[in-house]
């Protein structure tokens, strides 16, 4: 019982249905530094949506299965992303909160739908790092001759030095971040031009999507192709939710928060899309297509030395990835602690910070794991995060089905346009996304339930007989008044 009971701490009573989060109690955690706007926000969040390191590391997978319609797969998946960061905005305005997904989806469902967002938050902000961290080592062998498990030693040191960044000031990273973000926006507009200066297609073939089949020619891609692809897509898009993870480091978070979303999402599509339209009428025929091997199409198109140069480009925008989603992830880690998701000890652990005004802890906890994953099979961590991401947004989607409600009709905040329809059209969408999954990625879906069931198992056996002091959703105090 005497880790169950925080001493010295007054902690108002939770009901599994409070809508409303209980404010910082006595023994909370030393609150986090605000020290960004829009400005630094969009661009430690823009860097963690990595849209060039999106283009080198995830693409090509993409083009093997989508074909000639990677772009429109992109498309349809921004588009459908539009729609997450309504609701992303209008939550995170509502919510501002480190604890992100959970923080907005328990204010409004309650706290065992919060613990659940947690999990699968969790999940994703896990193993998306070394996916991206993965992929440094492709694009240093123009210095350095690696072989498969050096590649994947290279991932882990990406993610151990990004850790070491994350334990230093926020405002400091910002400036870090920024100035890799702008190389690999580089590198993406050379490649853009260079595909567009060597097109070897017509554009309607973007519109009308052909694949390589297995026995040689071309197929058409189907719609049950493309709709898999979209969870893929969905992943390359991921990241501008980051700014709902900084709130508590934003200044007058209410309006900084929807801002730094929307603007993410709409520079990062454009990073991201237009250099696949490029790529996908330069390439040289299908098969170069489907091989995804960009450095070789880009040395084709320019020269030995300007490949390297945008490899090395590239492999700066990863290791900018692998710093700020380190950064995002201690935070969410940070706000669990904060509202006694673990047991004591391991939560004033995980809420420690220090003198940068980093959660140190909490940024080892999951910077060095997400190096131990870098040797762990790329494939399925893949499938397991398209997983994830769909599920998230699920959640966060129905959060905002149920986020006007009651006193929250009042709550100021920016609102999307055309509500309800948003959520409503979103949560179809990604329930068919799922279904595809469920036929296309058995395994992935099997990983990512197991991990929610066990979750929900360590909800009932620890969270909620101690539902008085533990999963006690909080707020940060927003340091403006709006």
């Amino acid at each position: 019982m005497a880790e169950a009971i925080l001493p010295k701490v007054d902690v108002p009573p939770a009901t599994d249905n409070a809508t409303t989060p209980t404010p910082l109690h006595a023994g909370a955690p030393k609150p986090l530094k605000r020290s960004i706007g829009v400005v630094g926000g969009t661009l430690l969040t823009l860097s963690c949506l990595t849209p060039a390191s999106s283009l080198f590391v995830i693409v090509p997978g993409m083009f093997a299965t989508q074909g000639t319609g990677t772009a429109l797969t992109l498309v349809i998946a921004a588009v459908m992303c539009v729609l997450v960061a309504f609701c992303y905005s209008e939550l995170g305005t509502m919510v501002p909160s480190a604890g992100g997904e959970y923080a907005m989806v328990g204010t409004f469902m309650g706290r065992f739908a919060a613990w659940i967002a947690f999990i699968v938050a969790g999940i994703v902000v896990m193993v998306v790092p070394p996916i991206i961290a993965l992929g440094t080592g492709e694009y240093i062998t123009s210095i350095v001759s690696l072989d498969a498990t050096g590649m994947k030693w290279a991932g882990a040191l990406v993610m151990l030095g990004a850790t070491v960044m994350g334990l230093l000031d926020l405002r400091a990273n910002a400036w870090v971040t920024g100035i890799f973000l702008a190389l690999e926006v580089v590198a993406a507009a050379l490649v853009a031009f260079l595909g567009f200066g060597h097109t070897e297609r017509g554009a309607s073939t973007l519109v009308k999507p052909e694949v390589l089949a297995e026995a040689g020619g071309m197929s058409t891609l189907t719609l049950g192709v493309l709709v898999s692809g979209l969870a893929v897509a969905l992943f390359a898009l991921q990241g501008f939710s980051t700014a709902v993870y900084l709130a508590e480091e934003m200044d007058q978070p209410r309006r900084t928060v929807s801002r730094t979303v929307l603007w993410t999402l709409g520079l990062g599509a454009v990073i991201l899309i237009l250099p696949t339209i490029a790529i996908t009428l330069g390439a040289a025929d299908m098969e170069t297509l489907t091989e995804g091997d960009l450095p070789t199409m880009i040395e084709g198109w320019s020269s030995h030395g300007m490949a390297t140069f945008i490899s090395l480009c590239i492999a700066l925008a990863i290791i900018n990835a692998a710093i700020v989603m380190v950064i995002q992830n201690s935070r969410v880690l940070y706000a669990s602690a904060r509202d006694r998701a673990w047991p004591t000890a391991v939560s004033k652990a995980f809420g420690t910070v220090n003198r940068f005004g980093a959660p140190w802890v909490a940024t080892l906890a999951v910077g060095v794991p997400g190096a131990v994953l870098c040797f762990v099979d790329l494939t399925l961590l893949g499938s397991v995060t398209s997983v994830a991401v769909t599920l998230l947004y699920l959640v966060v989607a129905f959060g905002a089905l149920a986020s006007r409600r009651g006193v929250h009709k009042h709550t100021p905040a920016w609102r999307m346009p055309l509500w309800p329809a948003v959520p409503v059209v979103l949560i179809a969408g990604l329930l068919y996304v799922m279904y595809e999954l469920a036929k296309s990625e058995p395994k992935a879906m099997y990983v990512t339930f197991g991990i929610i069931a066990a979750a929900a198992v360590y909800w009932a056996v620890y969270l909620l007989p101690r539902k008085d002091t533990r999963w006690v959703i909080t707020l940060a105090d927003e340091g403006d008044k709006d």
